[in-house]
């Protein structure tokens, strides 16, 4: 039983999803924690897909200015200002300000298709989805600048 209890724990930390959805997700796979893992991806983007048409009405700008030579400016938003002040939503703000600086994308489509700088196997918009089954909420990169010197 105890062996179980820190499965769940460790799932818990790797992804970030509630101990109730870790729980199911463990006993679905059986106690296997990597299919587990998997398990509550595949149910994260889901989750993800379902939220997308809600309107975020909540927003932040970040910045990014790398050497006095590369400066962004992003526009981001999500449907509450609990989640923009979030640690983990300016977490993903400065993630992607810097993707920007460093892939210089044309648009948000780009940025979305690219993959992400430092996974490449993770695409942006993936790393989005992410956050969106974490915290619950619709969350949208409305627009962004890149200058460059």
């Amino acid at each position: 039983m105890a062996k179980i209890a820190e499965d769940i724990k460790k799932l818990r930390e790797i992804t970030g999803a509630g101990v109730m959805e870790c729980k199911k997700a463990y006993a679905d796979a059986k106690g296997d924690l990597d299919r587990a893992i998997e398990i509550i991806k595949e149910r994260g983007i889901i989750k993800a897909e379902t939220k997308k048409d809600r309107k975020t009405g909540a927003g932040l700008l970040e910045s990014y200015v790398h050497n006095g030579r590369v400066g962004v400016l992003l526009e981001i938003r999500a449907e509450t200002d609990f989640v923009v002040r979030s640690a983990p939503f300016k977490e993903l703000s400065h993630e992607l300000v810097m993707q920007i600086a460093a892939m210089a994308p044309q648009n948000v489509d780009g940025l979305l298709a690219q993959p992400y700088i430092k996974d490449e196997s993770v695409k942006v918009k993936d790393l989005i989805k992410q956050l969106i089954s974490k915290v619950g909420e619709n969350i949208q990169v409305e627009r962004f600048i890149r200058y460059e010197l």
